[in-house]
């Protein structure tokens, strides 16, 4: 058997059973999860997911509805740049492509913040086709089992799509199995501190356990900080903005943070990125909320 034939048996008895891997999920679900999960645990998208699904289940109900409602909606969930991506892509898909998310590669890679992993993956986990789709846990699934190394690089390169392709059978259909099985391995047991070896269906095979090699010293990526962060003090700011049902004054905003210099920093963040408008002189709203000719610059 081949790398990927022992990947999909492997991934058929052992898969997470989550919602955006269900048969009736549609590609505007796939993509939506695929956003969500950038730099978020699984465990914090899935309800996230399921809220946002209920309320826009297609790409036309975001996109009926203005940005600030998708920057509510994304709540706690970080990076909150993601949900105004979203909202863009659900417009472009309207204007472009009759509401439906389109499957064609070049087609998804145009879509606004749509890069090359997120493309490639809705093209292969919800159209099923042939590409190689390569984040870190691929990365590291395929730099152990193959090259015998312990980690790979901190980016996705040209030659790690190369690599992950000459792995897929011809077939669309197991290809597209075989992308998300690897995924799978390199989230829940080839870990980056503590794999599951004993676990592997590549147990036998895998070039780095053969060769005895320990683990790197030291975590393959530093954590984030996040405590006393500019993300901190913006995601302070944006929660307040959230919940608001006026224009919030300044002054509720100076509440939040008692370093002035770096509250200033955040909000200006915040509006430099699009999330926040200035409305008047002294008051803030999230993008999007604002009746057209009230925005001011900061």
């Amino acid at each position: 058997m081949t790398l990927a034939d022992e990947a999909i048996a492997w991934y058929q008895a052992n898969a997470r059973d989550l919602p955006w891997r269900q048969p009736d999920t549609t590609p505007w679900g796939v993509l939506v999860s695929e956003v969500m999960l950038q730099q978020t645990p699984v465990v914090r998208v899935e309800p996230a997911w399921r809220s946002w699904m209920t309320r826009w289940p297609d790409p036309a109900a975001l996109a009926a509805d203005p940005v600030s409602e998708a920057i509510r909606m994304w709540g706690r969930l970080g990076y909150p740049r993601r949900a105004m991506r979203l909202h863009a892509c659900a417009v472009a898909i309207v204007d472009r492509h009759g509401g439906r998310v389109p499957d064609d590669l070049d087609q998804l890679l145009a879509l606004p913040g749509v890069g090359t992993y997120t493309g490639r993956a809705v093209a292969t986990f919800a159209y099923g086709q042939r590409h190689p789709v390569v984040d870190t846990n691929v990365r590291r699934v395929v730099c152990r089992a193959v090259e015998g190394k312990p980690d790979a690089g901190p980016t996705t390169t040209a030659a790690d799509l190369t690599a992950m392709e000459a792995l897929l059978p011809e077939d669309e259909e197991r290809a597209a199995k075989a992308s998300i099985a690897f995924m799978e391995l390199g989230a829940i047991v080839c870990t980056a501190r503590s794999p599951k070896c004993a676990d592997c269906p590549f147990h036998d095979v895998c070039a780095w356990r053969l060769r005895g090699e320990p683990l790197p010293e030291g975590p393959s990526r530093k954590p984030q900080k996040y405590a006393g962060t500019d993300r901190q003090v913006r995601g302070l700011i944006l929660e307040v903005l959230r919940h608001a049902t006026a224009p919030v004054p300044r002054q509720r905003l100076d509440l939040v943070w008692n370093d002035d210099l770096q509250r200033a920093r955040a909000l200006s963040g915040l509006v430099e990125d699009g999330l926040v408008e200035p409305l008047g002189e002294h008051d803030f709203i999230l993008a999007g909320d604002a009746p057209r000719g009230e925005i001011q610059p900061l």
